[in-house]
Parts: C-alpha cells; sequence; structure tokens
C-alpha cells in the first residue's frame, strides 16, 4: 500500500496524541495538479512518474473522487511492487484439491467467478431488487456486473479453503509496535476490501497500515518475520470507529481511502498510500457546535457515508466533503430506537440497514429516506457494539458489550431469534466478530483472549430457540481478543488484543498484601495476562511438509 514507513509518516502524519490543526480542518498540502481534463486523473501519462504527480489534491472544495480503475492500468505503488501479486494470494492448488479461482472483480470484459451452486443472487445495495432488462446478447452476470461497476463480492463463490477441524497455525504479527507506550492495547482490526493490507486501531490514537507479508505462501513460516506498518496515521483524540472504502482496489490509488472519527474532531478521510488526510466531513449539532460521529460505516456502493449519534443518522455523500448532510432521527413522536447509534450493518440483497445503539436494541431502515421497518425486541444485556448481515440478507447477527450472547435474528420473521451463541465478555470494549464470505461460519473473540468457531449452518430444531456451541475454540491470546477479521480471499485470520488494565487494591504502594515470601511482590492477573498484538493465522491446510516440521502454536480449548 506504502513505499515505505518513512514515506508514510511524512507529508500528513502527526505524531502519536498530536492536535490537529487549528479550526479542526485537514492539513492541506500542495501537490502538482495535471493538465487538461480533471475526468483523466488516475491514467497513467507518463511511464515511472511518482502517483502523487498524477492524482488531484483533494480538499474540502473539490469533490472526492472515487472511480473504479480499470485493472490493466497501474496508479502508484501496487500490490505487486510492495512484493505481492493478488494473484499470489491464493493458496496452492494442491492445498483445496483444485485450482485457485482468482479472476479480478469485473470490470467490463473479464471473467467473474461463478456463484456457489444453489447460492441466493443478491443486487447491489439501492437497486430496488428489481432485475434490469438484458440488452441482446448479453448474460445476467454481465448484466449485473456492468450495473454494479464490479462485483458486490469479490470472492463469490469462491472457495476460501477454511478448514476448522483443527487449530489455526499462528503466522505472525506486530507486537514491538505496540509495545513503546504503557497499555498500549489494541482496538480491532479490518482486512482492506481487496485484501492487499490490513488496518489496526489502538490506544495511542493512530491508525495503522500493514501489507500482508509476501512469505505467507512459501510455506517457511519459520523465516516469517515480525510485521512492521507501512502507514500510521494520528488522530487528535481518542478514535471512536474507522472503516474502509468498500471499493478500494490497490490498482486505483483514487480508492485507497478509509474514514475515520474521533473525539472533538471531524470525520477524516485519508489517504492509504501516503497518510494523508484527503477531506473531512463535518457534522454540527443543533447549537452548531462540531460533534464527532460515534460509528461509520459507508454504503456498499461507497457513494454515502452513515454517520451514527445520539438518536441520530446523518448520511454524507461521499463525492461531498464539507458540513452538508442529509439528518435521519431515529426517534420521531417519542417513538423509535433511542440511545447513541453505535454500530451499522447493510443488508447485501436488500435496501435496508440495519443500527446498533447503547440503547440495547437494533433497528431496520430503508436505505432511500431512512424510513424505520422494524424495531427488534430489546435481548441484549448491554449497549450494542457490532452487528452483520448473513450473505443471503436473511439474518442479523447482534452483540452488545458485557453480555455474553451474540443473537442471530431471523428477517423474515422480525423479532425472532433463531438461536444464540455464548462467549465471555466482562468488558465495555467493542469486541468485534466475523463471517466468511459464504455466511457458515462465525468467529469471535472474548475477554480471555479465547477464539471459538461456530458453524451457523448446524441444523437447529423447528421453533426452537438454541444454544449453539462451537465448533473449535483455541487461546489466541493472553489478553482480551477484541477484534478479528476473515481475510477476503484465503484462509487467512487476523486478530488483535489488548484492554485497558486496572491494578488491584492490592498490587498499591506501601501495602504489604502486595508482598511475598521474601520481599517478593506479587503480580496481578492483569500484568501476568497483558497482551497487546495483531497476529495472522493461517486457517487453510497445511501440506504434508510443513505439517511434519511445525509445532502447535495454539492452545486448544476444551469445551
Amino acid at each position: 500500500m506504502s513505499n515505505s514507513a518513512g514515506a508514510g509518516e511524512s507529508g500528513g502524519v502527526a505524531g502519536a496524541g498530536q492536535d490537529t490543526e487549528a479550526d479542526n480542518e485537514p492539513p492541506q498540502q500542495t501537490l502538482p495538479l495535471l493538465e487538461g481534463d480533471s475526468s483523466e486523473v488516475g491514467d497513467a501519462s507518463e511511464e515511472g512518474a511518482p502517483p502523487a504527480a498524477k492524482r488531484l489534491k483533494i480538499s474540502r472544495e473539490e469533490p472526492l473522487r472515487v472511480q473504479v480503475a480499470e485493472p490493466n492500468k497501474m496508479h502508484g505503488e501496487t500490490p505487486a511492487q510492495a512484493g505481492l501479486l493478488l494473484e499470489d494470494l491464493a493458496p496452492p492448488a494442491q492445498s483445496t484439491g483444485e485450482p485457485p479461482q482468482h479472476e479480478e472483480k469485473g470490470h467490463g470484459g473479464e471473467e467473474v467467478p461463478v456463484s456457489q451452486e444453489g447460492e441466493e443472487e443478491c443486487h447491489e445495495n439501492g437497486d430496488g431488487g428489481h432485475d434490469a432488462p438484458l440488452e441482446e446478447g448479453e448474460t445476467k452476470s454481465e448484466k449485473e456486473r456492468n450495473a454494479n461497476g464490479s462485483t458486490d463480492s469479490p470472492s463469490e463463490g469462491q472457495h476460501l479453503g477454511l478448514h476448522f477441524t483443527q487449530n489455526p497455525q499462528m503466522l505472525t504479527g506486530s507486537w514491538t509496535e505496540y509495545s513503546s507506550l504503557p497499555e498500549n492495547y489494541l482496538k480491532g482490526c479490518k482486512w482492506a476490501p481487496d485484501g492487499s493490507c490490513i488496518l489496526t486501531n489502538s490506544a495511542d490514537n493512530v491508525l495503522r497500515v500493514y501489507n500482508l507479508p509476501q512469505e505467507i505462501y512459501s510455506y517457511n513460516w519459520d523465516l516469517l518475520p515480525e510485521m512492521s506498518p507501512v502507514l500510521r496515521m494520528a488522530e487528535g483524540d481518542t478514535i471512536y470507529d474507522y472503516c474502509w472504502y468498500p471499493k478500494m482496489n490497490s490498482l486505483d490509488p483514487e480508492t485507497c481511502f478509509l474514514a475515520s472519527s474521533s473525539r472533538d474532531n471531524p470525520v477524516h478521510i485519508w489517504d492509504a498510500f501516503y497518510g494523508e488526510v484527503r477531506a473531512s466531513f463535518r457534522p454540527y449539532n443543533h447549537l452548531d457546535e462540531l460533534t464527532a460521529a460515534h460509528s461509520l460505516c459507508f454504503s456498499p456502493d461507497g457513494t454515502q457515508l452513515y454517520c451514527g449519534f445520539d438518536k441520530t443518522v446523518r448520511v454524507f455523500y461521499t463525492e461531498r466533503p464539507g458540513r452538508d448532510c442529509e439528518e435521519r432521527p431515529t426517534v420521531v413522536k417519542k417513538q423509535g430506537q433511542s440511545g447513541i447509534i453505535s454500530c451499522f450493518g447493510f443488508s447485501p440483497c436488500q435496501s435496508v440497514y440495519a443500527c446498533g445503539s447503547y440503547s440495547r436494541c437494533a433497528g431496520l431502515y430503508s436505505c432511500q429516506d431512512g424510513t424505520l421497518l422494524a424495531l427488534l425486541p430489546t435481548r441484549h444485556h448491554g449497549g450494542l457494539t457490532h452487528l452483520l448481515f448473513s450473505p443471503d440478507g436473511n439474518y442479523l447477527y447482534t452483540g452488545g458489550r458485557k453480555d455474553p450472547e451474540i443473537l442471530c435474528w431471523d428477517l423474515r420473521e422480525p423479532g425472532k431469534v433463531v438461536f444464540s451463541l455464548k462467549r465471555n465478555v466482562t468488558t465495555n470494549q467493542r469486541i468485534y466478530f466475523d463471517l466468511d464470505l459464504a455466511g457458515r461460519y462465525l468467529l469471535s473473540g472474548d475477554t480471555e483472549g479465547v477464539v471459538s468457531v461456530w458453524d451457523t449452518k448446524t441444523p437447529i430444531p423447528d421453533g426452537n430457540e438454541e444454544l449453539l456451541q462451537p465448533q473449535l475454540r483455541f487461546q489466541a491470546h493472553w489478553d482480551c481478543t477484541n477484534g478479528i477479521s476473515i481475510h477476503p480471499y484465503v484462509p487467512l485470520l487476523a486478530t488483535s488484543s489488548g484492554q485497558r488494565q486496572f491494578p488491584w487494591p492490592g498490587d498499591s504502594e506501601g501495602d504489604s498484601a502486595s508482598d511475598g515470601e521474601g520481599g517478593e511482590a506479587v503480580m496481578s492477573p492483569q500484568e501476568i495476562r497483558q497482551d497487546n498484538a495483531l497476529t495472522l493465522w493461517w486457517a487453510g491446510p497445511i501440506s504434508p511438509a510443513t505439517e511434519g516440521n511445525q509445532e502447535p502454536s495454539t492452545v486448544v480449548v476444551e469445551t
């Protein structure tokens, strides 16, 4: 994603904890502009020219360009120049028993992976679910691809090769990066939509981007070095939420950006190639005071950015940075969903999005005008912190803080819980969970550092809500595993760990209870279990040669 860590830190990256510029505006830097029509921005006009000279600098007055690149055009540094090709991300053929299907996302003319047999076809969010008439000689898959600009699911119908009959193999990670500051615990990790890199958030208010190590598929996993970030993007205060642009494609730097929201700051759009602030969205309250968004989510087509506030959702248009937005109150005439909107999710098949709030409930809304369609019953014990739709759009998974349950709701019968998944959550921290693209496996960490894997296709007796038992549990970290993310193309998992540590009363100075025999201090369990790290795991089949040489790096947890 970036030429080097140094290139990312210079230009737009401030030091950790540094305040943003006056009036909360992003730093404005002058870059050379292209001569001629601005529509040609991003086309490679000169071989070897730096990508910065090929793009217009985006300010708050200029539209944010989000066009999709042609795959045969190379813009700036790509994963290939970083030592990694997207084709190289596919596991070896002998691992899955079939040649890897890794076609590029369709941009007109290329082949698109064929959907799995029996999988329901979904339409782009916002198209109303109606099929447009086919042109003469055009197939249905081509029509859907051309209408959407790219396939909604880059690995739709693609077998990731996830195997949870055995423990995932730990490959590498990043630990030193988070050891320079005390209690610099992580707060989640998210793979980029094209799978080329991973994004993390941590307590020092810095977003970090890591490239996927190119040695992953050499099977020489003992030689994998510790990962180092290629970009560091420092916010001025506590980061509330962050998300990738859903159409992100490393072949086109114009699409490589992400959004973040932090306390007392506008929503920033960060360039994922240079670590600079491209633009900002500035939400104001009824007193015309700048207010921070508690949650963020791009619409599936990337044209809108949804921001969550207290009893309000504000919708910004991605191409129009600034303060103009659409306000959608979630409470009308004292009826509706109260509380701070803490998380979003978009249905992959219908023009519907879901909002979770700290009032312990979730609501379903129309994408067109934000009309409340259904308000799910209050079943959670804590405020919702994360939710996900199933790939077929029929189910919604919700999880809350200090709440041991992940609930699976059947949206065909709003209010019906199909089954629940138990995990150990004893913290207010946001604990993420993730679904694979086939919607079969749901993974989540917990406060004790254990990752649980559930097979959601396990048959459930008709009409009976049941506690679904995990298929596999393993000790991923010795501290809270708060983030988990499944790679979109290959059987790779990323986990992040850490939490705020509170010393026990016996740890205070001068307390004789903190002294053991012989005058040695007794360490509290929190000190022993502190673990702040980003870790990559291989969750696919292991080659026979590797199985003989590798020792298990995970611990099975008895259920």
